[in-house]
């Protein structure tokens, strides 16, 4: 792969006081992941976010939604350097390379994973793997000598408990407090501690190597250990190993080879190994317009998002990632599609009450700071064609649907039956008047269509004649009031003449061939109305909320797919790379960018933004085979 990089010149620690070095740009940071928790790494060798326990546990460092409170863990020179960064290739392993006047420091980080214990079936794992519930940090000296400064401030419960520091040795410390606990050991000496917080300062010269270790764990579990320097790297070449596998069990072939299987390692990163489930992003609050109030915890599983992402995956080759899922619904949902929320937790929680924080200031202060999420009450209709099409995605890939979930699904189907002529939150989760949204009702007509392909297929039991009768009806509604007379475009509801970017999926899903009349009128409408700069916003109308947002790129990405299936490739293609551009130095997209500035937006890294980017790719690479093959038919 590509080690894309890029520089810049810092003046080495920064002042937390000064207002010039507050809040990095979303883009400086970079992820690690054990496939149970997620930190984010910053262009300065910081960790300002990280939760050491589930993606949605309490975070162990937060300064990234307050730059006093939060606490983080920071390891770079003592005196001016330029950095440059990558990810190990085909790893999710990040290397950081500091250069100074006096010598070259390279920071690797990782969170670790273990291997398949010896014996256990099916071989080596490279599905679920298994957690240390650590950060390790390694720093080595390449060329000269280089003064290496470490600063550790942990602070839990997002920022609400100060734990104590307790030195067991020069080397080991114990942090508690609260219902957290921290085991940090450093090969580094220590300069100064105090009750709160550590700082360390050495001296590295060529060659010479610096371990750093934090251990997350229950208070009254949690002991005093040593780990050895042959241990901790044992446990980096099996973190490295465990993702170059991964990795090379991905079939794509094709153009922007990279960004894709960057994209589909962000998918992975993402994932809940325990229980399948995958995050929308690891972070919560991250706003969608700087000051602004549109900041939202989206460290849970949306089933429209982990759908998609697993159709992308899907089309390189990662099947067991969504034999995970399937598991992961079936037991969530307790096979009750009258049930059926939006979102659940990562273990299966339906309820995920929201609350503000209000003590923390908000990533450069876009306050409120949220946990949890209202949306999970909502009632959205386009997620019955998310299963429907996960589950034909399933079978065309050779997956097995038992009775049981065969059941479950009809029963999808009935629900859609009775509940598709209703008006709904929608794609976009507004809160305020609920609407009857085309893109909802549209997928409702994919529900039944797939459902109806999967009975087919299977012989399964269905009452065919009368799903056939549903599936037209939600069509002919769709075509006659879901069309604005004028332009001949799709429209954002009913009743409305206001455009919205989902429409974009109406060709993607199927409902209608790229080149019919209303499709391009779409395409053209959206291009004029809601593109800015390249770049594709949702739609231009209240939606219940105060303040501003910027464009999102999975509408962008929707956009590049449209044009290609169309037949305007290379305008798909330019329109692509532009997109491309808009990644960080790592390859990492947000939900959102900033047409006016560049800058990205939202919850970071963002799944939407990457499986859209696979299936973009994809789509380029063979325009006349549709990504969902079987569903474009």
């Amino acid at each position: 792969m590509t080690r894309t990089t890029t520089q810049a010149k810092t003046s080495g620690p920064a002042d937390p006081q000064g207002s010039e070095v507050r809040y990095p740009p979303i883009a400086h940071y970079a992820l690690l992941s054990d496939c149970h928790s997620a930190a984010l790494v910053s262009r300065d060798g910081s960790i300002d976010w990280c939760c050491l326990h589930r993606f949605d546990g309490r975070p162990v460092f937060a300064r990234l939604l307050d730059w006093e409170r939060g606490g983080y863990f920071r390891i770079a020179p003592t005196t001016p350097y330029t950095v440059t960064r990558s990810y190990l290739p085909g790893t999710n392993v990040l290397q950081t390379r500091f250069e100074t006047e006096g010598g070259v420091l390279v920071l690797t980080d990782c969170l670790p994973v273990r291997r398949q214990p010896e014996g256990a079936s099916g071989g080596e794992d490279t599905v679920r793997p298994h957690p240390y519930h650590q950060v390790l940090r390694f720093v080595t000296c390449e060329a000269g000598e280089v003064s290496v400064g470490v600063t550790f401030v942990p602070r839990f419960d997002y920022g609400l408990t100060i734990p104590r520091f307790e030195p067991v040795s020069d080397h080991l410390g114990l942090v508690f407090g609260g219902a957290d606990a921290l085991l940090f050991q450093s090969e580094i000496p220590i300069l100064h501690c105090d009750e709160h917080a550590c700082r360390y300062e050495g001296r590295l010269r060529q060659g010479d190597r610096a371990r750093l270790v934090v251990t997350y764990g229950l208070p009254h579990e949690l002991r005093p250990h040593t780990f050895s320097a042959e241990e901790v790297e044992q446990r980096l070449a099996a973190t490295r190993d465990f993702w170059e596998k991964w990795t090379s069990r991905c079939t794509y072939e094709g153009p922007y080879r990279d960004a894709v299987v960057r994209s589909a390692l962000v998918l992975k990163a993402l994932t809940n190994a325990p229980t399948g489930a995958l995050v929308a992003a690891p972070t919560t609050s991250l706003p969608e317009e700087i000051g602004g109030v549109r900041n939202w915890d989206y460290r849970y599983t949306w089933l429209r998002d982990a759908s998609l992402a697993l159709q992308a995956l899907f089309e390189l080759g990662y099947v067991e990632e969504a034999a995970g899922f399937h598991e992961y619904l079936w037991r969530t949902t307790a096979g009750r599609a009258e049930d059926l929320q939006i979102m659940y937790g990562l273990g299966g929680e339906r309820l995920l009450p929201e609350v503000a924080l209000d003590h923390l200031d908000g990533y450069r202060g876009s306050r409120p700071v949220r946990i949890g999420n209202a949306a999970s009450e909502q009632f959205q209709l386009d997620i019955p064609g998310e299963m429907l099409e996960l589950a034909w995605e399933h079978h065309q890939h050779g997956g097995a649907i038992e009775p049981g979930f065969w059941r479950f699904l009809t029963g999808i189907v009935a629900f859609v039956a009775d509940n598709w002529a209703r008006p709904d939150s929608g794609l976009w989760e507004v809160r305020g008047e609920r609407l009857h949204f085309v893109h909802s009702k549209v997928m409702c007509w994919v529900a039944v269509d797939r459902a109806i392909r999967l009975a087919r297929a299977r012989g399964a039991p269905a009452p065919l004649a009368a799903w056939e009768r549903l599936r037209g009806a939600i069509r002919r509604r769709v075509e006659e009031e879901g069309v604005d007379p004028d332009t001949g475009a799709f429209v954002r509801s009913f009743g409305m003449r206001v455009l919205d970017a989902s429409c974009l999926l109406i060709p993607i899903v199927g409902f209608l061939p790229p080149r019919d009349a209303r499709v391009r009128a779409t395409i053209e409408q959206i291009e004029r109305r809601l593109v800015k700069d390249g770049l594709v916003h949702r739609y231009r109308t209240d939606d219940g909320l105060p303040g501003g947002e910027g464009a999102f790129l999975i509408c962008s990405l929707w956009l590049v797919e449209c044009l290609a299936l169309a037949g305007e490739v290379e305008r798909a293609r330019e329109r692509f790379e532009h997109l491309l551009g808009f990644a960080n130095d790592v390859g990492l997209l947000s939900e959102e960018v900033d047409p006016a500035s560049g800058a990205l937006l939202g919850n970071f890294p963002q799944g939407f933004s990457h499986l859209g980017l696979i299936e973009a790719a994809a789509t380029l690479n063979a325009p006349h085979t549709p990504f969902r093959e079987g569903a474009r038919r």
